[in-house]
């Protein structure tokens, strides 16, 4: 795309514009970052049963030799574990920065690049609405810490690696997946749409 999508794929759960960061890669690897980092939601959101709609890279070059990367996943939610839901908000840096590490890209600046607050925020506010306390620095009184969150995504990366990076390639080659594309290709269920059928 030559400029920027619309507002909606661009701005938080808050309505915020989202924060950008200088990524110190060349396009191709910062557009398969990006799919990294989507695809991390996706597989953690299906294995803890949430349907799961879409999730797609957005690209654009707002001028000549200069690009700009994003992504959107997206969910039906009906009922899932509080902390599961605050793990997949945590598994899209934590796939990015695997990304890094896996393919020879890993510096301290790019990890730094990598960082996904709206993504964070978004778990806190959630969180808190169904009455669970989930503290950005520290562990407060009968919750959990980002930190905690942080590790049970790296734990479940790990183990999803495989299916992370089936994904993370296919949605870098077609820019957009459907919940369903997503499952057939790793063998993954997409649990049902939530009041109706998938």
């Amino acid at each position: 795309m030559a400029t920027a999508p619309t507002s909606d794929l661009l701005l938080d759960h808050r309505g915020n514009t989202r924060p950008t960061f200088e990524m110190p890669l060349d396009y191709e690897q910062a557009r398969l970052g990006l799919a990294f980092h989507e695809a991390g939601h996706a597989v953690l959101a299906m294995t803890y049963g949430v349907h799961v709609v879409s999730s797609e890279v957005v690209a654009w070059f707002p001028e000549p030799d200069r690009y700009t990367v994003s992504g959107l996943t997206t969910f039906d939610v009906d009922c899932v574990d509080a902390w599961h839901y605050a793990a997949q908000c945590a598994a899209g840096e934590i796939a990015q920065v695997q990304y890094l590490m896996a393919y020879g890209l890993w510096t301290p600046e790019r990890a730094l690049a990598c960082a996904a607050d709206h993504d964070r925020e978004r778990a806190v506010d959630v969180l808190a609405q169904f009455g669970y306390l989930l503290g950005r620095d520290h562990v407060p009184a009968g919750g959990k810490s980002w930190g905690m969150v942080r590790g049970m995504a790296r734990f479940k990366v790990g183990r999803l690696w495989r299916e992370i990076r089936t994904v993370a390639h296919a949605m870098d080659e077609n820019t957009k997946l459907t919940g369903d594309q997503i499952a057939a290709m790793t063998g993954l269920t997409n649990p049902p749409k939530p009041g109706g059928a998938a």
